[in-house]
């Protein structure tokens, strides 16, 4: 059990970096401007290839860092 509760921090922090990491290679199709009310053209169009691999593996990471979030708490 000490193993675990010394381990989850890490665990945490390597998550929360992978996961930052994954947003912040994710495209962006909307303009600044759409966010304050601008012209808010919407075209939706199917993920594919690499760019559905890095949303599923976001999906991934941030399911698991909840789940060792959750752990934390219990431990």
């Amino acid at each position: 059990m000490d193993i675990l509760r010394t381990t989850v921090p890490y665990i945490q922090i390597g998550l929360a970096v992978i996961l930052v990491v994954l947003v912040l290679l994710q495209q962006n199709e909307s303009s600044l401007g759409s966010a304050f009310g601008g012209s808010g053209e919407s075209s939706f169009r199917t993920k594919r290839g690499a760019e559905k691999t890095l949303f599923l593996a976001t999906i991934v990471v941030s399911i698991l860092f909840v789940a060792i979030a959750v752990i934390s708490l219990v431990l």
